[in-house]
């Protein structure tokens, strides 16, 4: 392939470094392919996964093949934010009895499967049945002094925490765009692998929810979703970024206006963009779950 013709943006200077670990991870591949051709003869490939639709932010630029998906999020009687987690029913799959976590939401499937990538299929906050609450929990080392400086990490999201959304800024791009955190979801424990979450709170939000100007043109099962999947103006996605799996931001990172994405989500590690406004029906081969 041609330099300019390769997709990473000149100032990035990731091309030989990406290239060289795609194709050592191809190499690799090769080694490891006869060893999991013997495993699957002697015992269960996982539990889910294969072709699966899903509602997310779109990816607009970058490396990245495709957006990271929508979690709905609801507001408890104290204020408090969770993430909605699908509906918990027994199947039976291969004449075995497995845990599903799925349910009908705006007229969408909304599934755990969404949550399969990255390695994230292995943590335990995605089994369907987890003993896990749903609560969106401040996260530790956010990018955001706001959140350092009044927030516990583990502490608890509330919507006053999000009081002055309308204006917020933080001198990347413009104001007033929305004020985001970064949050844990499914993670409690010293054990548990943490589940990253971007949450955000914009008035764009609440236009999408109401089909309002721009977002009168969404797909009718897009804006559908949207309406139930966000409250107050809230939205949030998991933050793993569908290329190599780093967790982005949105106006956090000064360098973005390199790539024109300080007012967009924004992938450090090979300058993957994502829209928070930009709602999109995709579908992706989610990984499967270990076996139950």
């Amino acid at each position: 392939m041609p330099v300019d013709e390769d997709k990473y943006p000149t100032e990035s200077g990731r091309r030989r470094f990406v290239k060289g670990v795609v194709g050592s991870a191809a190499l690799a591949g090769i080694g490891t392919g006869g060893a999991a051709a013997i495993n699957t003869a002697t015992q269960r490939s996982g539990v889910g996964g294969g072709i699966t639709q899903y509602i997310g932010i779109e990816n607009t630029d970058g490396p990245a093949p495709r957006g990271m998906p929508i979690i709905p999020v609801e507001v408890d009687s104290e204020g408090a934010l969770k993430g909605v987690w699908p509906e918990v029913r027994t199947e039976t799959e291969g004449g075995q009895e497995i845990q599903v976590a799925e349910m009908d939401l705006g007229g969408v499937t909304y599934s755990s499967t969404w949550f399969q990538y990255c390695g994230v299929q292995n943590y335990q906050g995605v089994v369907p049945d987890a003993d896990q609450d749903n609560v969106l929990r401040s996260a530790s080392g956010p990018p955001y002094s706001w959140q350092q400086e009044e927030k516990e990490p583990g502490s608890k999201l509330f919507v006053e925490d999000f009081s002055n959304y309308e204006s917020w800024g933080n001198g990347i791009g413009r104001s007033g765009l929305g004020k985001p955190a970064s949050a844990t979801w499914r993670s409690q424990g010293d054990d548990v692998q943490t589940l990253p979450v971007q949450v955000l709170r914009s008035t764009e939000v609440e236009k999408m929810a109401n089909g309002e100007g721009q977002y009168s043109e969404l797909p009718g099962t897009v804006q559908n979703f949207i309406s139930a999947a966000t409250q107050q103006g809230f939205i949030a996605w998991l933050n793993k970024c569908t290329h190599f799996c780093c967790v982005p931001a949105f106006k956090a990172y000064g360098d973005s206006a390199k790539f024109n994405a300080e007012d967009e989500v924004y992938c450090q590690c090979h300058q993957s963009v994502y829209n928070p406004y930009s709602p999109v029906n995709k579908s992706f081969v989610a990984l499967p779950r270990p076996g139950e």
